[in-house]
């Protein structure tokens, strides 16, 4: 199944792009064959020479350095195999795996009766989207993914991120996207030359366009120098200007400085643990987080504390909960004869709404960790487009993605010790 966007000009680039860079691909190859490697420049001279490349035997026409052709050869289609092999192991990935949040139940039915993907009233243009507020439903479906975790990102109310188009809760690093019209999972932007939305795949298929681009940089910097030095020693020999030279000289040029410039921004995101989503603002950002606290703590000057899970309107178990809490009694778990009420009351947790300082990033978890996130732990991973990034796995219960000790100093601002979450009496669920 593949995502495509909701915009037919998107649609269109995404398609023709990869015949762009195939063609150039041929052009280079092409050249740096039949016009560097070999003196006879004709079709017939550069397909044979493919024939006996792959017979593993080179055969230079009309020229001693034997050895620096073989060497430009090797070093061009091993980069040339990275390249193509990374390109498309990210096109599979976004493709086959955009990390979509799934519909809430509303924006499901509304769009089957609709049947497309519009979120708005009718064509009124001026129309907001059908539930722009929160679900108010105590049992809100999704909102156990929240409470279930030690730290995530709130609002200030303490209930997680809303999305009113996708009328679902937005887990941390998640955004709508209108290229998509869904919410995407740690999204960074949709990318028509990697063929689609860069999301919840972002650290895998990310970790495959960083070894793309590199490799893409390095292959064009083989093409510039093979065309570049034999073009000095034909203008020096007086043999005049090939003109395909030429061309892959400006070729290689465009897209060497442009996947030079793309390599260092995606290794700046890598080691940042950023996307290009996170850093839009982020020397202002403001993250607020709900943080575990022991069960039935009360809020202070500096922070104040929800219960999950949420209240029912005029439920005794709310009512006697809430007194339970104000005065800080806990129920028993040996108890043989609890009740409903006692027993469910040990599922109840307390967070406190901390607020993090402007332009602190909470997933930053120094320039290694950050780096063994995405890219992987050994250098096969780094260098190959074999295994996904360590950090979709999601096995850690403490939040959708680990997070660092920017949340220890958020707790400790507030007075919060950061092992206190399980309380003095050890009651409180994992």
């Amino acid at each position: 199944m593949t995502f495509e966007s909701t915009k037919a000009a998107s649609r269109w680039v995404t398609r023709v792009i990869p015949v762009i860079l195939a063609v150039a691909v041929g052009y280079a190859t092409y050249v740096t064959v039949a016009r560097v490697c070999v003196v006879r420049g004709d079709p017939l001279s550069f397909v044979l020479t493919l024939i006996v490349l792959l017979l593993v035997d080179f055969l230079i026409h009309d020229r001693q350095q034997n050895g620096s052709a073989v060497a430009v050869l090797v070093l061009y289609f091993l980069f040339m195999f990275l390249m193509v092999a990374t390109y498309l192991r990210t096109i599979i990935t976004i493709n086959t795996d955009p990390g979509l949040v799934p519909l809430g139940p509303l924006a499901v039915s509304r769009r089957s009766n609709d049947g497309n993907d519009k979120s708005h009233r009718g064509d009124d243009l001026e129309g907001q989207p059908y539930f722009v507020t929160p679900d108010s439903n105590p049992d809100s479906p999704g909102l156990e993914l929240f409470y279930t975790k030690d730290v995530f990102i709130c609002e200030t109310d303490g209930r997680p991120k809303w999305c009113s188009e996708c009328c679902n809760w937005k887990p941390d690093r998640a955004h709508h996207s209108s290229e998509l019209n869904r919410c995407v999972l740690r999204m960074d932007h949709y990318c028509p030359w990697a063929g689609g939305m860069v999301g919840e795949n972002y650290p895998t298929a990310f970790k495959f366009f960083v070894q793309f681009t590199t490799y893409t940089a390095c292959y064009c910097g083989i093409v510039l120098g093979a065309a570049g030095s034999t073009l000095k020693k034909q203008m020096s020999s007086g043999n005049g200007v090939d003109g395909f030279l030429v061309g892959a000289l400006g070729l290689g040029g465009f897209f060497s400085l442009f996947t030079f410039m793309m390599t260092i921004t995606s290794l700046r995101y890598v080691l940042l643990n950023m996307t290009n989503v996170d850093l839009l603002g982020s020397r202002t950002k403001v993250y607020q987080l709900a943080v575990r606290i022991p069960r039935g703590s009360e809020g202070t000057d500096s922070y104040h504390v929800i219960n999950y899970p949420l209240e029912r309107p005029g439920s005794s178990y709310s009512a006697n909960q809430r007194n339970n809490n104000n005065n800080g009694t806990r129920a028993r778990v040996n108890t043989p004869s609890m009740g409903h009420e006692a027993r469910d009351a040990l599922a109840i947790r307390t967070f406190a709404i901390l607020r993090t300082e402007a332009g602190e990033n909470p997933w930053d978890l120094g320039y290694w960790e950050n780096w063994k996130e995405v890219m992987g732990t050994n250098i096969i991973d780094w260098l190959f487009p074999i295994r996904r990034s360590p950090c979709v796995k999601h096995d850690q219960t403490e939040s959708f993605y680990r997070m660092g000790k920017i949340v220890d100093e958020v707790r400790a601002r507030h007075g919060i010790a950061p092992d206190s979450a399980d309380g003095p009496d050890g009651l409180e669920m994992r």
